[in-house]
């Protein structure tokens, strides 16, 4: 057993943080002694330990609340993805640790400024954020692939990189063309079809994820051309206006 501060001090949560978590309901202490003191055990301390991680995955209290409550919840797939996300985090030290050393044997002129790229953090934090998020859309996505192959996801996968080079093809118009604007909507349609159903707000959000950097845009670029995802995402942002 711990007290609340030795529990403070492993886990870099503050007192005040663990007593708030308390007052919710999200991480009550295993026991209360009759001085008052809360006392936490390992099984109190793996519950936060996955807390923390949906934290680093933005989540609010209340939505965490009801993941690690849930019947569905898999505590070996919360460990794996914050071992992975761990593990990307070690990778971006060790790429300033690198850049930081190069300032100092170089100097200025050493500018690689890759090394403060976020975006595998990000994309991979946002796909272990859909897995838990259960939104409508996702649930929706859930039914519509339950009990297809591999090989079917593939081809729909491959069918909608098929747009993405369609858009390509029209990177020289402007990106309210009628066109492209056709373009974009029939976008949205093989979504809804295929996937979830794919509102305004939704489309204009993934067209973020689209120009965001990653393997997304990497792929989009390389379906369409160098610029594709940029461009698909101003045509999807006057689509949604």
């Amino acid at each position: 057993m711990r007290t609340v501060k030795e529990v403070s001090d492993l886990t870099g949560v503050s007192i005040r943080t663990l007593h708030y978590y308390d007052t919710i309901g999200l991480l009550h202490p295993t026991t209360v002694t009759d001085a008052g003191y809360r006392l936490y055990d390992d099984t109190a301390l793996e519950r936060l330990q996955h807390i923390m991680l949906f934290r680093e995955l933005e989540f609010p209290l209340k939505d965490i609340k009801d993941i690690i409550n849930g019947s569905d919840f898999n505590r070996n797939k919360a460990l794996e993805q914050q071992i992975q996300l761990l593990m990307l985090k070690k990778e971006h030290i060790e790429n300033l640790i690198t850049f930081a050393r190069g300032i100092h044997g170089i100097g200025v002129k050493y500018m690689d400024f890759s090394a403060f790229d976020t975006k595998k953090i990000d994309e991979y934090a946002a796909r272990a954020k859909a897995t838990w998020g259960k939104t409508d859309a996702y649930r929706e996505y859930e039914q519509k692939t339950d009990g297809m192959t591999d090989e079917q996801k593939n081809i729909l996968g491959e069918n909608m990189m098929v747009l993405f080079e369609q858009f390509g093809t029209m990177l020289q118009l402007d990106p309210g063309a009628e066109a492209v604007q056709a373009q974009v909507r029939k976008l949205q349609d093989y979504i809804t079809e295929h996937f979830y159903t794919c509102t305004k707000e939704i489309l204009k959000g993934l067209g973020k994820m689209y120009a965001g950097g990653g393997s997304m845009t990497e792929n989009i670029d390389r379906a369409g051309g160098p610029g594709t995802a940029e461009f698909v995402a101003k045509a999807i942002d006057i689509y949604c206006g």
